[in-house]
């Protein structure tokens, strides 16, 4: 019984988050394109795999799969991901995430 109602919990929160939310890739392997870099045996994909994320700019138009892959390379590493927006956030934003990761 217990059991079922984490799982009616997990429902009803899933069913409120925004389609893109929802149908967002939650692995590598429904990662679709870029797979020349995350393909197996490619240079993003073996980072990620051995823990070793390393600095990279994720351009590009949006809806095109730049934050997807840096939540999936957090989830599979020991890294950390903060998301901001340059659209929603100011230079004292900046600053403080910058400060933070450097401690």
């Amino acid at each position: 019984m217990e059991q079922q109602k984490l799982l009616d919990t997990e429902s009803a929160e899933i069913a409120h988050e925004p389609l893109a939310s929802r149908m967002r890739p939650r692995t590598l392997e429904e990662f679709v394109g870029q797979e020349h870099l995350v393909g197996p045996n490619r240079p993003l994909r073996i980072a990620i795999e051995r823990d070793k994320p390393h600095s990279a700019i994720l351009w590009g138009p949006p809806g095109t799969g730049k934050s997807t892959l840096a939540f999936l390379l957090a989830k599979y590493t020991k890294a950390h991901f903060e998301a901001l927006s340059a659209v929603t956030v100011g230079v004292a934003e900046v600053r403080q995430v910058i400060e933070t990761a450097r401690r």
